[in-house]
């Protein structure tokens, strides 16, 4: 196995747009807070867009619904200590309910928060990836990909892989 070759931690983020409105979630992180749309980590078995579903789920109390790709997005990143991060997302745009009060909030999760685009934009400084502000604009311009663009071979979520 060759130690130089490159590894890009895979996301999955949800982009949930309701009357001119964007829902993004306040977080915690180790530079402070910052809005990011509802986003996390690709887990093991799983195919991107049920990871955009949890995520959504987890991150907001809200059930999303897919109901196409946004895109695909490759952006780089330092973290704390100046190592390396490449950031693989896969975004899904869809609808989402009304949220549930009883369930907590992923850790690190301050509020959720309707934006409209103008908000967003002028709040770039305070995203946690230049992802937040591109896939809100991506969105904006019409950008469509069916859901069946991203295939995943069962051998990837039957966890075989994983044991």
């Amino acid at each position: 196995m060759n130690p130089t070759r490159w590894k890009p931690s895979v996301t999955v983020a949800a982009v949930i747009a309701h009357e001119g409105r964007y829902l993004l979630v306040e977080e915690q992180t180790s530079a402070g807070l910052r809005l990011n749309t509802p986003a996390g980590h690709l887990e093991p078995g799983e195919s991107p867009q049920a990871g955009a579903v949890r995520e959504a789920l987890e991150e907001t109390g809200r059930a999303f619904t897919p109901t196409h790709l946004l895109g695909v997005y490759i952006a780089a990143s330092h973290d704390a200590q100046g190592v390396p991060t490449t950031w693989l997302r896969f975004a899904y745009a869809g609808d989402a309910g009304d949220a549930d009060p009883a369930r907590p909030l992923d850790a690190g999760i301050v509020r959720t928060v309707w934006m409209t685009p103008a908000e967003i934009e002028a709040s770039q400084a305070r995203h946690r990836s230049p992802l937040v502000w591109r896939c809100v604009q991506d969105h904006l311009a019409g950008r469509r990909f069916a859901l069946d663009a991203v295939y995943v071979d069962p051998t990837a979520q039957d966890g075989s892989a994983f044991a």
